[in-house]
């Protein structure tokens, strides 16, 4: 398995000018194999909510979509799964799948009851998960319909960097119109995974078996960007870092030194891209072609159980022409991950007037948004964000079903559960 790493700046070319200018530097990786390699295993935990509100048909639902996954695995995988309510417990202990009649009684055996401690399930999920995470891709998938009442949220997010320490992925899945997106999103973006809403229970087998195909499509795991930016170049001040693909998600860049950085991205995929977009700004510089930075990533191959490989380092180049000579020539894939990031980034000011009380503001962003997403070719979204603007200018209130839709129309393009 190897990592291809493209790098694509908005326009590598500059006019002769004597103040800094903008550019958006696009960055796709993506797991390649030869027909040959073997696929990782897969170390997967579920941890899910068993509180009392879970009683009846969504917990019923949860449990056939988890007893669903076990024909799926492999004997080489493993499985753990830990139960939560007020307090956490293991269900599964991490073992091979093989032993499937055994291990559905036991899913089949939970029962819901007592209050939500989210923090307390993944904390017992990470450490019950852990034997299996040697030569294996970890994936964990935390499932609540409530707010976190006997928890802590900061812990959540610290116990999210933890995994993400251990190289163990965190998706988040929202079951119905009552649990808290804030800290959801928080915890899938810690650990570089993704959150997901279940909005009606039968929906709940679909995004089970959507993750679990992402999970095995995981080819290289522990990603971690090099950025290395020339005395000529600087980052934005101002939120230069974000994933536009998948999902859509603010980044964080460690500085190493004077122009190195470094970026934790976790798993890459075989089908998937993980896309990146970097704000850049580069000083004036003399007609020419200049080097103003390169970049490498650091990976593990699971498969191989072989840490610490390096993609090809890509320098960095633009191309400065005489003011007079130069014409635009603007990169597609580029603004498309631009639009990608704009509509998220104009639904996240929308929902900050809405909890100020500004429904009007509110209502003109997500019509912004929407207008976005159509230039996207995201007409799922577009006609979500639209019909909450509308929601908004008549005067009637969002549900909480509308708001978190939003929230993940606004990170990704929605699509039906299989």
């Amino acid at each position: 398995m190897k990592l291809n790493l493209q790098a694509q700046l908005s326009d590598e070319r500059l006019p002769a000018q004597s103040v800094p200018l903008q550019r958006q530097l696009r960055l796709s990786l993506r797991a390649e194999a030869d027909s040959a390699e073997r696929s990782a295993s897969l170390n997967l935990c579920l941890v899910l909510d068993q509180s009392g509100s879970m009683k009846g048909q969504p917990l019923d639902t949860v449990k056939a979509a988890a007893l669903s996954l076990l024909d799926e695995l492999e004997p080489t995988d493993r499985l753990t799964v830990v139960a939560f309510d007020h307090q956490a417990k293991v269900i599964i202990p991490c073992q091979a799948p093989e032993e499937g009649g055994r291990l559905a009684r036991q899913i089949e055996a939970l029962r819901a009851a007592g209050g939500t401690a989210i923090d307390e399930g993944v904390k017992l999920g990470i450490q019950e998960a852990a034997p299996g995470r040697q030569e294996r891709v970890s994936q964990m998938l935390v499932l609540t319909d409530g707010e976190n009442e006997h928890g802590d949220n900061e812990r959540c997010l610290k116990l999210a960097q933890v995994a993400a320490d251990y190289g163990m992925t965190i998706h988040t899945l929202g079951f119905g119109a009552h649990w808290n997106q804030d800290v959801l999103e928080a915890i899938a973006d810690g650990a570089q995974g993704s959150l997901n809403y279940i909005e009606q229970p039968e929906d709940a087998l679909g995004v089970f078996h959507q993750l679990l195909r992402r999970a095995q499509s995981v080819g290289l795991t522990n990603a971690q960007l090099l950025l290395k930016l020339s005395q000529s170049a600087r980052l934005a001040e101002l939120k230069p870092a974000a994933q536009v693909e998948p999902e859509t998600a603010d980044l964080t860049l460690q500085e190493d030194g004077a122009g190195e950085y470094r970026l934790k991205l976790g798993d890459i995929m075989t089908e998937t891209p993980r896309t990146l977009l970097i704000n850049l700004y580069i000083d004036p510089l003399p007609p020419g072609r200049h080097q103003i930075g390169k970049v490498q990533v650091i990976y593990d191959d699971p498969a191989l159980g072989a840490a610490g490989a390096t993609s090809e380092l890509i320098p960095l180049t633009v191309e400065v022409i005489a003011d007079r000579d130069y014409q635009p020539q603007l990169q597609p894939e580029v603004q498309t991950a631009i639009l990608t990031l704009a509509k998220y980034r104009q639904t996240q000011i929308a929902e900050t007037k809405l909890k100020q009380g500004d429904r009007a503001g509110a209502a003109t962003l997500l019509q912004t948004a929407a207008k976005t997403a159509l230039q996207l070719g995201d007409q799922t979204g577009a006609t979500v964000l639209q019909s909450n603007a509308t929601r908004l200018q008549s005067g009637e209130d969002l549900s909480e079903a509308d708001r978190k839709k939003t929230r993940i129309v606004s990170k990704t393009t929605l699509q039906s559960p299989d």
